[in-house]
């Protein structure tokens, strides 16, 4: 009997108790299977919720680098959208730039301290801006370089201001004098021969060429391309019907091969007054005007003096 315990259940009545008889060996096989249980239990439910801790926070994980995925990607074509706006706006100040220029050049007016322009500003390559790159290539390079060009067509733009401001109080000196420069397209129409060496059509040789050939129909009107005083109407050889206007300041446009005269010798003349008709008179290969503009007695390039 040393070897079992007994165990005893009282129900509360006197008269109903069991008894229980267990041995000692099978009762502390129980109590160290039990033992066992409870820390295999223990022991892999730890496990599974360090399993279930790490899946959620991989889970976290991957919806963060997903967000910030789809964050790169917005900024990449933010940046791209950017980069052409930049690139508008380096052409528009060019454009400025190079009206400005054309201006001066009318008006004859030099312009103080050096040129301002776009010198130094490269583009964004676009081998830097392409959707198949890596997203994290470049990008911070690239946010930097956008924010340097913004700062450098800022100061540009700045001294463009500048630059416009003095020139317009300078034009404002000189009303009379771009009054009677040319600066607007005689005649409406197609430019079928620049100014400078062409081969000639008539004899197939190089020759310099001292206007602008425009053609169009027969009749169109030819406007005066500034105010002056006509100095020459008739014919001249191979030039045909001609009108000649003196615009003063050493400036004087010649219009050739006419087909009907609008103005005497002695008439003064206002920019877009009509002058002529577009014919095909002279030494002439269809329907055009040739468009000169003399300085002191010199052509020069008509082109340059046409804004419009």
């Amino acid at each position: 009997m040393k070897n079992r315990i007994k165990i005893w259940f009282h129900s509360g009545n006197d008269t109903d108790i069991r008894e229980i008889s267990l041995r000692k060996s099978l009762l502390l096989f129980s109590t160290l299977f039990f033992i066992a249980c409870a820390g295999a239990v223990s022991y892999f439910g730890h496990d599974y919720y360090v399993l279930k801790r790490t899946d959620l926070d991989n889970t976290t994980l991957h919806e963060t680098i997903a967000s910030q995925k789809t964050e790169l990607e917005d900024q990449r074509r933010q940046i791209q959208v950017f980069a052409g706006e930049i690139q508008d706006l380096k052409e528009k100040i060019t454009k400025l730039g190079q009206l400005e220029n054309q201006v001066r050049l009318i008006a004859d007016i030099d312009k103080s301290g050096q040129s301002s322009g776009l010198l130094g500003i490269g583009g964004v390559p676009e081998t830097d801006l392409g959707q198949d790159l890596p997203l994290d290539t470049r990008h911070n390079a690239l946010i930097r370089e956008m924010h340097h060009q913004v700062n450098q067509i800022r100061s540009v733009a700045d001294e463009e201001k500048l630059d416009f401001n003095e020139l317009i109080a300078k034009l404002e000196k000189k009303k009379n004098l771009l009054g009677s420069t040319p600066s607007i397209k005689p005649v409406s129409g197609i430019i079928t021969s620049p100014f400078g060496y062409r081969k000639s059509p008539f004899t197939g040789k190089r020759s310099f060429h001292s206007g602008l050939d425009i053609s169009n129909r027969m009749g169109t009107k030819i406007v005066s391309t500034a105010n002056g005083k006509v100095i020459f109407t008739g014919r001249k050889s191979s030039y045909g019907n001609v009108v000649i206007i003196d615009h003063g300041y050493g400036k004087a446009t010649k219009y050739a091969h006419l087909r009907d005269i609008l103005v005497h010798k002695g008439q003064q003349i206002k920019r877009g007054d009509a002058i002529a008709t577009l014919g095909n008179s002279g030494r002439s290969t269809g329907p055009h005007l040739h468009y000169e503009v003399l300085v002191n007695g010199a052509p020069v390039n008509p082109s340059k003096y046409i804004l419009n």
